[in-house]
């Protein structure tokens, strides 16, 4: 399931800059009709500028502060996910002895281990595709976003810092800053799971390549986006999910359950001794 998602990721992150150039160029405003434009784009434009206002009419400020509010409105639904990852990995002992259970790859055996495996997570209250919830929500925030800065002339034509908010950054500063985060966020989660493989060791580093080379062409707002984004995602790991007092928490787990061994195993020590001097 792991697996899946990462590779689900990649490919919609890697093919989010060719699925951007595709949206229309039309300039939103009060005017505007439909529900993607009139009712999400026209909004997101209208939040946007409303928060800069505060800020001398900043609209970088204006961008950073929305994706704060949207990352405080998503904050259930990543503590749901983080909670259900979370189960996840403490089943994953179980899982291994089923798929070892079932190991044949004849359709019967297979039908056995997914039927196994089904009742395991509804027995735990497990939801295995929850953990793609939350890149589902995101994925038209992105879209709406870009839309909302590219068919906004204030947004598109607006300064922030050394950048021009509807151009690339032009010293690339965004693009890095953006990987390095999503490297550290990524990081953070693999270390805090019981164990890890190749696959995901892998997309932890393709994931931040990926992000890298997409921000590079897109406009700048967007990157400045993900940088918010995956830095909040990197301090909202290190609260809900941090890796060392998971470890920590396992490892307390794993020494009371040896203690607990070894005290039945003294017990029937004992319950022997006393057997034999009868």
């Amino acid at each position: 399931m792991k697996k899946w998602k990462k590779i689900a990721t990649t490919l919609l992150v890697a093919s989010l800059g060719l699925m951007l150039t595709a949206c229309s160029n039309a300039p939103v405003n009060s005017h505007s009709t439909g529900i993607w434009d009139g009712l999400i784009v026209y909004n997101f434009s209208r939040a946007i500028i409303w928060l800069s206002k505060a800020f001398d009419n900043n609209y970088g400020i204006g961008i950073i502060l929305f994706t704060i509010v949207i990352r405080i409105l998503i904050l259930p639904l990543m503590v749901y996910q983080t909670k259900n990852m979370k189960e996840m990995n403490e089943l994953q002992p179980q899982l291994k002895a089923l798929q070892k259970k079932y190991s044949s790859r004849d359709t019967e055996t297979m039908m056995k281990l997914q039927a196994a495996q089904k009742e395991l997570y509804k027995e735990n209250g497990v939801h295995p595709f929850a953990s793609m919830l939350p890149l589902i929500v995101q994925l038209p925030i992105i879209f709406a976003l870009y839309q909302a800065i590219w068919r906004t002339p204030a947004l598109k034509t607006g300064h922030f810092l050394w950048l021009q908010l509807g151009s690339r950054d032009p010293y690339f500063i965004l693009p890095i800053l953006a990987a390095v985060f999503t490297f550290l966020s990524s990081w953070l989660a693999m270390k805090s799971q019981p164990e890890t493989n190749g696959t995901t060791m892998i997309m932890t580093v393709v994931m931040p390549l990926v992000i890298f080379f997409t921000a590079l062409n897109v406009p700048s707002a967007l990157s400045l986006y993900w940088v918010v984004t995956n830095a909040f995602q990197v301090v909202q790991t290190l609260i809900l999910q941090n890796p060392w007092k998971l470890q920590r928490e396992r490892t307390e787990k794993q020494q009371a359950q040896r203690q607990h061994e070894r005290e039945i195993q003294k017990a029937m020590k004992r319950a022997k001794k006393s057997h034999r001097k009868r």
